[in-house]
């Protein structure tokens, strides 16, 4: 078989992956297992979150289908962090998981170019220069001119439910052998890590009188630009652990994989395990637990919070302890997941293995968690092997203008020693960053690729242009500290102003009624309530956001800076030795190209620019 590109693995970076590349003009062949398992939720069945959020506001303006599939297919939308300001709002979308998978797999198997094949890869094809297809284990080869692997969990995939142990990537499907060899044998070193999933219950058997309520918004919000509307299905529960609860771990700690010394792969530390949760935080008596339905109409309900691996009577014994759990029936115990990824250091930003030409990695094979960072690792992953094949330059997103760049920046970069998970702290720049503006910072890109159409980017200006006109109202109409004024401000939103204003400085303030300061202001009314909240949040931050503006520009020049050819890294304290070795090896030539580097920070750019402006001849940039 021949096709431009292979893309092995069917979970969310592999259906980001063809679908990007096939929309570019490539004929793809997506191998996979099981065909019905394309885009499953093996886990939580849920997309977004904080920061997390962010990744799929951000890959759907770029022309990702993950937020459309969310939309789709969800349950109950919730916006996280709403008490904050929009930077670091999270959208989430609890989801029907059979829904979501039957939407992803459909759209590939009505995409024109894109070949479904069940088989498992067990070797890769070369020629004299680089990867050029792979070899299933029942001998049939597919010839291309790239691959992206997305093998998720099961590369090298191991199950664990206490002592009971199995080879497999995730529940009742088996694990990948043949593709951790043929890496050691192209030199790719790799790295043991472990996830999780909690047991699920069957919904009949719960006592809902015992939990708390969880709804959704009253005005829901959809992910993508391809929605209209959206709206809530499904209410989520709470409840709590108790003190037996950790009292039953606690005394089968020992029959956990996590601690017996069985599991030596290194878990997530901002999703832990019910029993991590017990030995690490032992001043806590009590965990909250979020009860999600993984389908609309099925039996089965998610217990978030309640990752294990323990022995499943003792997760019978603990759950059946927990308030309104008192008789549940269980219709798959908890469990944990070993598996290989690909150790950093080896890829480049575009996600091509650096050793092995048109080999490309993403999703957790890279050493990440969660379906978002999956997706947006595929997406990237996708674009650039499309663009080889295709003779186009390379296609980056720095991380100062989206999560997207944060996100491949820390992967390619940095020693995760750990699951990787998007968190809002991880953006330096996280103010001009928000949910809000993803479509006003990147949607022009998703039309550059040709994964956007331009009628949805002039669409989506008409709104950013109404935003922008009532903003410059707001900032342009004066309001002076006259006698009625005054007193109808401070009867009204509870201020006082001494000085003349504007409309755009009042709402700017923390201290004011803020639905009344709306009634009250000239335009801002005529804009829905989530617009309303975003233009006060931005006349708020407005200060903040013109810093890293500034700080921006400059990270800009400073990428210009050259650097000499006899520049020596050995005489610059500050650097580590790991930057001043890359930096032999590689003799970049500027910052720009600095960057790019394995293993160099953001911190360490800024020593070596530092460096350089005092050393230069004219001693500035």
């Amino acid at each position: 078989m021949k096709t431009d590109l292979v893309v092995v693995g069917g979970g969310h970076a592999g259906v980001e992956a063809a679908a990007a590349a096939a929309r570019m003009g490539l004929s793809v062949a997506l191998v996979t297992l099981r065909r019905e398992t394309i885009g499953q939720m093996p886990c939580n069945p849920a997309i977004g979150g904080i920061g997390k959020g962010h990744l799929v506001a951000e890959l759907d303006a770029l022309g990702g289908l993950q937020g459309w599939a969310a939309d789709r297919s969800a349950l109950q939308f919730k916006m996280l962090n709403r008490s904050r300001g929009p930077a670091v709002w999270g959208p989430r979308a609890q989801c029907d998981k059979e829904r979501y998978a039957r939407r992803l797999g459909g759209l590939l198997e009505r995409l024109s170019g894109v070949s479904v094949v069940e088989g498992e890869v067990i070797g890769l094809l070369e020629d004299e220069r680089s990867v050029r297809g792979v070899r299933l284990k029942d001998g049939t080869e597919i010839h291309g001119h790239a691959v992206v692997m997305t093998t998720g969990t099961f590369l090298g995939g191991k199950l664990h439910t206490g002592s009971e142990q199995h080879e497999g990537g995730r529940f009742g499907e088996p694990a990948s052998r043949g593709l951790g060899p043929e890496l050691s044998r192209l030199g790719v070193i790799t790295r043991r890590f472990k996830t999780g999933t909690p047991p699920r219950l069957d919904r009949e058997s719960i006592d809902y009188e015992k939990l708390e309520v969880d709804e959704g918004d009253s005005d829901p919000l959809a992910f993508s630009w391809r929605t209209r509307r959206v709206v809530n299905r499904v209410n989520c529960w709470t409840t709590r652990t108790t003190s037996h609860v950790r009292t039953v771990i606690l005394d089968n700690i020992d029959r956990s994989p996590l601690f017996s010394g069985e599991i030596d792969g290194v878990g997530p530390r901002y999703c832990p395990s019910i029993e991590d949760k017990v030995v690490r935080f032992p001043h806590h008596e009590e965990h909250t637990l979020f009860l999600e339905p993984e389908t609309e109409h099925g039996k089965s309900m998610y217990v978030n919070g309640f990752s294990t691996s323990l022995p499943a009577e003792v997760q019978e014994e603990a759950l059946r302890a927990v308030p309104g759990f008192e008789s549940v029936r269980f219709l798959r115990h908890g469990y944990a997941v070993e598996y290989d990824v690909i150790s950093p250091g080896q890829v480049g930003r575009s996600l091509e293995l650096r050793d092995v030409p048109r080999l490309y990695a993403a999703g957790q094979v890279l050493g990440t968690s969660g379906y978002e960072e999956a997706a947006v690792l595929g997406f990237v992953a996708g674009v650039n092997a499309a663009n080889a094949v295709l003779g186009h330059g390379e296609f980056f997103v720095a991380r100062e203008n989206a999560y997207v760049g944060v996100l491949v920046d820390d992967v390619v970069n940095r020693d995760h020693s750990e699951p990787y998970r998007m968190l809002t702290s991880r953006a330096e720049h996280r103010l001009l960053l928000g949910v809000d503006s993803a479509r006003e910072r990147l949607m022009d890109r998703g039309v550059e690729l040709g994964l956007v159409p331009d009628s949805a980017l002039k669409r989506e200006a008409t709104v950013w242009k109404r935003r922008g006109d009532v903003v410059s109202l707001l900032e342009g109409k004066r309001v002076n500290p006259d006698r009625e004024t005054k007193e109808r401000l401070a009867r009204e939103i509870g201020i006082e102003i001494r000085k003349p204003t504007t409309w755009s400085g009042i709402l700017g303030r923390h201290d004011i009624n803020t639905r009344r300061a709306v009634d009250l202001a000239p335009g801002i009314c005529d804009l829905s309530e989530h617009e309303q909240d975003v233009v006060i949040a931005r006349m708020r931050y407005k200060g903040y956001v013109a810093r890293q503006q500034r700080e921006i520009e400059r990270i800009s020049r400073q990428r210009e800076v050259r650097i000499p050819e006899s520049f020596d890294p050995d005489g610059i304290p500050g650097l580590s030795n790991e930057v001043k070795d890359v930096m032999r090896r590689f003799r970049p030539a500027s910052l720009r190209e600095v960057e790019r580097l394995p293993g160099v920070t953001p911190a360490a750019v800024a020593v070596l620019a530092r460096f350089l402006a005092m050393h230069s001849s004219d001693g500035g940039e």
